[in-house]
């Protein structure tokens, strides 16, 4: 039998290195953007707006960049995504006012968005088609620990030495974003139109219409996700719970390392629909759990829950929108994927601070059920397709 040749190049190996450092950036200094605008004189509202402004960004120029990514090499989108990532954070660092800070806010929220787009569909170049979801398993894990990881290390970091100087460490890691996609030998550069084609009038695409559905189960799965990340803290303070909130994300993370080491090559070989009632019955458990909380125990088993719910479906849609879509529009997929992503992350805070001050507190999570027979007629009514993804190889 022939040895299995690996998915891991060079130059798979970088893309996800930088994919690495350019999440650290973006999620390291979440935790401390409302502290800092509030530090330099912005009131609450106004911190609110801030924060915000990289998720608000992201939504209206989602598809600009999805189209700019089938039309342009990759290797330039990211390295102008980690220059504009780095000049936005140094920004955060020399700012005297949190006007200024919101501006700094806004050239970092347009590197966020070429990068998410421009690295997700490179990398989609570098392996073959039917190794795509192992891929793109991989990938979201590296993205899942950056998630996990920098927020930890900004929050015990700035108590240590000042917003100013912690934030110096987000913006090194974007410098290494540019850095480190130097050294990617294959720099996807756009097949050579027909000069026929070239005459042709363009036209911009909004979404890729085949990934539409993925992006809306997105949004779905990633609402309580959000919700939980931005309100956690505060959902147990109000319980009262003695329990370590603080190991909630990193048990989460541990778990998604075991589950995606251990089914890395399923993502190409198994349909949508067992990955989506797995990761669908994995939610309501975790929202049980989070809803019953009263030790370190339910919350393991939620944080767990969550890898299986939320961080397993994740890596399953980015591929499925990849798989799903022409070569020609890997970007608009990539890019649709992302909205959906967007609007969950938008909405889960959202939805999360409507319930904290319309509902007592033991509403919080069994209210965020809701999402289930919604997740469930969108399958249903889109299932051929979606689970038609792993036989376009």
């Amino acid at each position: 039998m022939a040895k299995k040749e690996s998915i891991f190049t060079k130059d798979v190996v970088l893309v996800m290195a930088a994919s690495f450092f350019f999440i650290f950036s973006n999620m390291y200094c979440n935790p401390l953007i409302n502290g800092y605008a509030q530090e330099l004189g912005a009131s609450s509202a106004f911190a609110g707006i801030i924060v915000g402004m990289m998720s608000i960004v992201a939504m209206f120029l989602r598809p600009i960049a999805g189209n700019m990514t089938d039309h342009y090499s990759k290797y330039r989108l990211a390295s102008i995504g980690g220059l504009l990532c780095f000049v936005g954070v140094m920004g955060y660092v020399i700012t005297p006012n949190s006007g200024l800070l919101l501006v700094f806010r806004l050239i970092n929220g347009l590197g966020y968005v070429l990068c998410t787009v421009c690295m997700t569909t490179w990398l989609s170049y570098l392996v073959p088609l039917n190794h795509v979801g192992e891929a793109m398993s991989f990938y979201g894990l590296m993205n899942a620990l950056a998630m996990a990881f920098a927020p930890a290390v900004s929050i015990n970091l700035y108590r240590i030495i000042g917003y100013r100087a912690a934030i110096i460490i987000s913006a090194l890691a974007a410098l290494m974003v540019v850095v480190t996609v130097q050294f990617v030998g294959n720099r996807a550069q756009p097949k050579v139109q027909p000069q026929s084609e070239k005459k042709k009038k363009f036209h911009l695409k909004i979404i890729q219409r085949d990934s539409l559905p993925v992006a809306a189960l997105t949004a779905l799965f990633a609402i309580p996700y959000f919700a939980t990340q931005a309100d956690i803290v505060a959902y147990t303070e109000q319980r009262h719970l003695p329990i370590a909130v603080g190991s909630y994300f990193l048990i989460y993370a541990i778990v998604l390392l075991a589950i995606r080491l251990f089914l890395r090559n399923q993502f190409d070989t198994v349909r949508f629909g067992p990955w989506l009632i797995t990761s669908t019955v994995a939610t309501i458990f975790y929202l049980i759990m989070l809803a019953i909380m009263r030790t370190n125990i339910e919350m393991a088993l939620a944080a767990a829950g969550m890898a299986f719910g939320y961080g397993l479906i994740y890596s399953v849609c980015q591929s499925t929108a990849m798989m799903l879509a022409p070569e020609s529009e890997r970007g608009l997929a990539s890019s649709t994927f992302f909205l959906g992503l967007d609007i969950g992350m938008t909405l889960g805070p959202i939805l999360g601070g409507i319930i904290d001050s319309t509902m007592p507190v033991k509403w919080f999570y069994p209210v965020m059920l809701i999402i289930i027979p919604l997740i469930i007629i969108i399958y249903l009514f889109n299932r051929q397709k979606l689970n038609s993804a792993v036989g376009n190889h």
